[in-house]
């Protein structure tokens, strides 16, 4: 609560004040900083072109491939040079402007072409700053999901519990196995950061659609865990974020053998969450975090009255009820994207004896969507939440 006569916070800085989405997207790359793949000057020499621009998603595209293709260059000098370090920091930062610059562009070659950069060049950053991380793919219906799998520190010799985390709508394994990875291993737990269906690789090279029963992408990843050395199958939790947040108390409702449960980011209806974006979208507003299209992709339907009616089934009435172990939804008090009431809704109708809900304000920081506004502290609030109940 703020002092007599002290200024009241604003929840959330825009960087295009007049253009929602970007803004978002912006707020998304700078959140990457603390966990060692961006930098503000380059963002901001990005932003600084982009301004005048707002909503040419190919100019966007464009001027984050400019700054991915400097990072580059820097890279391969470190290498060079031998600086195996300096060299991962590079490749990471232009693994985060790749992944960034093909967010909003249609399905197409040019899409495809940046995020194979974005690929190419996350690997190679990980090679050379977290040795501790692999790449791995995931058996899955006569096919496989791919993800990172990312150590334990202090543990090589022991079974380790275990995150299963899985991304949103448009997010990626990439930068889950980043904000969600590094802060677990610290503390002495695993992650394996996923791409499900309708998410990441998944969608883009795949061709695979998402689905309303998580529990089944989600069983997969568990048995891949639960069959590893280095992992504890009795400490495995599933966490998920933004649309994730429906994912994983979908997941662990129907699949007891999670030990526990992060909905970083409440949500309880999906469906009923995008009649109000659609109406947004229909009134020319911006207010989503992605253009409509990408739903479409995501579900692998032709126009959003199928989307919507496929939607119908992403919903966790009568199904939250199921969740028994210890359980966390994680919110922003002014997300732009899911209300509040969401989290609050989901949390009340949890059957867990063990649950939890942390709603961030803006006072304290972190209270836009999943704490797109100061990611380090939900990330550290759900790292160690985990640790105290795995």
């Amino acid at each position: 609560m703020n002092a007599p006569g002290e200024k009241k916070i604003r929840h959330w800085f825009q960087y295009f004040p007049n253009h929602y989405m970007w803004s978002q997207g912006m707020g998304m790359a700078i959140e990457m900083i603390p966990f060692g793949a961006a930098a503000m000057g380059e963002i901001d020499q990005v932003g600084q072109r982009l301004l005048g621009r707002e909503g040419d998603n190919e100019a966007w595209c464009e001027e984050w491939s400019r700054m991915a293709q400097k990072m580059e260059r820097r890279a391969e000098e470190a290498v060079a040079a031998k600086h195996v370090l300096t060299a991962g920091t590079y490749y990471l930062h232009a693994a985060t402007y790749y992944g960034y610059g093909e967010r909003y562009l249609h399905l197409g070659e040019k899409k495809l072409s940046v995020y194979r950069e974005h690929l190419r060049c996350f690997a190679e950053g990980m090679a050379r700053r977290h040795p501790n991380a692999e790449r791995v793919e995931v058996p899955y219906e006569g096919t496989t999901l791919p993800a990172w799998f990312m150590r334990a520190k202090g543990v090589d010799a022991a079974k380790a519990p275990t995150v299963v985390f899985f991304n949103g709508l448009d997010g990626t394994k990439e930068v889950g196995i980043l904000y969600g990875g590094l802060a677990l291993a610290e503390r002495g737990i695993n992650t394996l950061a996923i791409d499900g269906p309708g998410q990441g690789e998944a969608l883009r090279l795949q061709n695979i659609a998402s689905r309303y029963d998580w529990e089944v992408p989600a069983r997969a990843a568990y048995e891949y865990v639960a069959g590893r050395a280095d992992v504890d199958p009795q400490r495995v939790a599933v966490m998920g974020i933004s649309m994730g947040g429906y994912f994983a108390p979908r997941a662990a409702a129907m699949e007891p053998r999670f030990a526990a449960c992060v909905a970083w980011g409440g949500h309880f209806d999906y469906h009923e969450s995008w009649v109000r974006r659609r109406r947004e979208i229909e009134s020319g507003g911006t207010k989503v975090s992605a253009p409509h299209f990408h739903l479409l992709w995501v579900l692998g339907v032709p126009d959003m009255d199928a989307a919507m009616e496929k939607l119908k089934r992403y919903t966790l009435a009568g199904v939250a009820e199921k969740i028994s172990c210890p359980f966390l939804v994680v919110h922003g008090e002014h997300d732009t994207i899911v209300p509040v009431d969401y989290a609050r809704r989901l949390y009340a109708a949890v059957g867990s004896k063990n649950k939890s809900i942390r709603v961030f304000t803006a006072d304290e920081g972190g209270s836009e969507h999943c704490q797109g506004d100061n990611r380090v502290l939900g990330a550290s609030y759900v790292a160690d939440w985990l640790a105290d109940n795995l």
